[in-house]
């Protein structure tokens, strides 16, 4: 392994890490767990499932790219096109997710499941992985560019510790975050636990689109 080659992958690791930090990447699967009360084991694989998808969609954007000899700042227009899509999808998720759980809240019942609640647990679980989704990796596609100097190995090397890392930040975060907000046990907490998760969220999202800026 060259020096250079090692020196990539050590700053993809070291960005994938700091990437994977923003509150965006974690804190909507620990609040929406909490409300939907989640079992742990669910809560990781939703994560899993999304984290996957996250990462997955810029491998595939960043791959046809390099096959189709698109210019890097092309795609990187392409991936912050994106990335605004999907972070206005997650604002306006969330600001609907709180009002819906002002208004569940208003009917709250312990432990009372209906038919809309299972709808709406379907309708969730779609809305974050599609808004995961359609997320950028923003630093992955410059990073498997950098790569191609070292050809497909060093493109997929790099793509894999990317993803490794981002993906694992992912559950770890989440599953931290998760107990640590089991530690809030108090009836208004329970009452008022989707109209929180979906404020949260909002300020999660609104926190990212103003760094954006």
């Amino acid at each position: 392994m060259t020096k250079g080659y090692f020196l990539l992958l050590m700053s993809t690791l070291s960005i994938a890490f700091l990437h994977s930090l923003a509150p965006d990447h974690w804190m909507p699967f620990a609040v929406i767990g909490k409300a939907k009360r989640w079992s742990k084991m669910k809560l990781l694989f939703v994560t899993l499932v999304s984290g996957i998808g996250h990462v997955g969609s810029s491998i595939v954007l960043g791959g046809i790219g390099i096959l189709l000899g698109f210019s890097l700042s092309k795609l990187t227009v392409m991936e912050q096109q994106r990335g605004e899509v999907a972070l206005w999808l997650l604002i306006g998720f969330s600001i609907a997710y709180t009002v819906w759980g002002l208004k569940k809240a208003r009917d709250y019942k312990h432990e009372h499941i209906d038919a809309a609640a299972l709808n709406s647990k379907t309708i969730t679980l779609w809305t974050i992985f599609a808004v995961f989704v359609l997320g950028p990796c923003e630093p992955l596609i410059p990073l498997m560019f950098l790569a191609t100097e070292f050809g497909w190995h060093g493109i997929i090397l790099t793509s894999a510790v990317f993803s490794f890392v981002t993906i694992f930040m992912m559950l770890a975060q989440t599953i931290l975050a998760h107990f640590g907000i089991q530690l809030i046990r108090h009836d208004i907490a329970e009452r008022y636990s989707h109209a929180f998760a979906g404020l949260v969220i909002a300020l999660t999202g609104g926190f990212i689109l103003f760094l954006g800026v």
